[in-house]
């Protein structure tokens, strides 16, 4: 009976707590940048509690950082997006989306002869095939135009790829997408490369058949480095079209690429740019309530 009791006051106590921190909350969003290595993995939670995670890194470090961020009996995020399935991108979604729930589930459409490739395809062919109140999932291939509305005000647009990458080398057919809540943005590349880079610079704010309001613009507070700082991105032209307070670099410590390049430092370092790296600062927290930007 005293057991029962004490269960009871814990389970009262839990729930206590979570209404306060969801509270304290209302109104904020959250952008992490997660610590997986050499690799990409982005944990979003918009203001209406919303969570989407774009890439899973090179392994199951992903599932580690992402009880940091979110509460321990919280099973399901609502979206997972794969810029594209490099393996230092795609390595720990097949574990993530063995343990949490998920609605959809966003790709290029760009294939890779991989056995951790044909491993993700799987498990989301099988989600496929469940209803949604059965852990069904959702797999949508993003195109330039295409809105993923977050709630509570914060939308993801997507400004890349424009068609079918099939066929393309992978980091050139990386999503590129522009996460805005009120004034501030979020400009995350996966591994875009130069090209890609020039291609959206010479777009400007061309809306195409995008929805009303949404500008795909690439102006952005923070700018996620493409391709972990390599010198095959984050031009001197993009980081002036961007013209971010904050850059920020997801890479392994030490690794044997030598990410970040010293050329893409120097271009940061002669535009004023804050710099993050995840190999130096670990997991990098912001969080914006659509006017004031804060670095955790």
């Amino acid at each position: 009976m005293r057991l029962a009791i004490l269960t009871a006051l814990l389970l009262i106590t839990i729930f206590s707590i979570y209404l306060v921190i969801q509270e304290s909350k209302q109104g904020i969003l959250t952008v992490a940048f997660l610590n997986v290595g050499q690799g990409d993995s982005i944990f979003i939670e918009a203001p209406s509690g919303n969570q989407m995670l774009i890439d899973g890194g090179p392994g199951r470090g992903v599932l580690r950082e992402l009880s940091k961020v979110m509460p321990f009996y919280d099973r399901s995020i609502d979206v997972v997006l794969a810029t594209h399935p490099d393996a230092d991108h795609i390595g720990g979604l097949p574990d993530v989306l063995k343990k949490y729930k998920s609605e959809i589930f966003l790709e290029p459409g760009v294939e890779a002869d991989t056995s951790m490739y044909r491993e993700l395809e799987k498990i989301i062919s099988e989600k496929g095939n469940l209803p949604a109140d059965e852990a069904g999932i959702k797999k949508i291939e993003a195109r330039r135009g295409m809105v993923v509305d977050l709630g509570g005000g914060a939308i993801l647009e997507i400004l890349y790829p424009v068609l079918d990458p099939r066929g393309m080398e992978t980091n050139t057919a990386s999503i590129v997408a522009r996460l805005v809540y009120g004034e501030n943005e979020f400009l995350l590349t996966g591994d875009s490369p130069v090209n890609i880079e020039d291609y959206l610079i010479s777009q400007g704010d061309t809306l195409g058949n995008s929805p009303k309001g949404v500008t795909l613009g690439l102006r952005a507070d923070v700018l996620k480095a493409g391709h972990h700082g390599s010198r095959t991105s984050t031009s001197a032209e993009y980081v002036e079209a961007v013209h971010p307070q904050y850059v920020v670099i997801s890479a392994g410590r030490d690794n044997k690429y030598g990410h970040p390049h010293q050329e893409v430092l120097n271009v940061l370092n002669n535009f004023g740019t804050k710099v993050l790296r995840t190999d130096q600062d670990g997991r990098i927290v912001f969080e914006s309530d659509g006017v004031n930007l804060k670095l955790k």
